[in-house]
């Protein structure tokens, strides 16, 4: 999709999407919006979704979306998926698209209790994906799934 990029296989979206048991109004965050795919599924299933891209490129190319109109429960933001969007949080879910190297700690903080967060771990060839569930306490309860490929989190902002 450019700038190092890629899309998620159809298969790959699904899991990720079942694993966040989306709900209708739901609140999500995704980090890293590349072809804006897994945005338009959320979208879809009635999700208000807020989503952020460090790729400048990319960023801007989301601007002349042909289908941008029909979702107008998607917010586009550019910036440091590591950081969130802490103005708009609390967020009931929360999904990553890229191959975090930990839990990024600033996005368990904008994760509401009872929330999950489904991100795939670790650095190399393959990640382990996880879906998180944040107690009352802070704490997060970790379940692991299968192993997947993505493309790495970076931080900052590239462009």
């Amino acid at each position: 999709i450019g700038e190092g990029q890629t899309i998620s296989q159809p298969y790959t979206v699904a899991y990720q999407t079942q694993l966040l048991e989306v709900k209708r109004n739901d609140k999500i965050l995704e980090v890293g919006t590349g072809s804006i795919y897994q945005s338009t599924v959320l979208a879809e299933m009635g999700a208000k979704v807020f989503t952020i891209e460090r790729q400048k490129k990319l960023f801007l190319a989301q601007k002349d979306y042909y289908f941008k109109n029909k979702y107008l429960n998607i917010k586009f933001f550019y910036g440091d998926g590591f950081e969130g969007l802490p103005t708009f949080a609390q967020f009931d879910k929360i999904i990553i698209t890229a191959a975090a190297p930990f839990i990024p700690p600033k996005l368990v903080q904008q994760l509401k209790v009872g929330g999950y967060m489904v991100i795939p771990v670790d650095e190399g060839n393959t990640q382990r994906m996880l879906r998180l569930t944040k107690q009352t306490d802070g704490t997060m309860v970790e379940e692991a799934f299968e192993n997947f490929s993505f493309v790495p989190m970076l931080g900052g902002k590239n462009g």
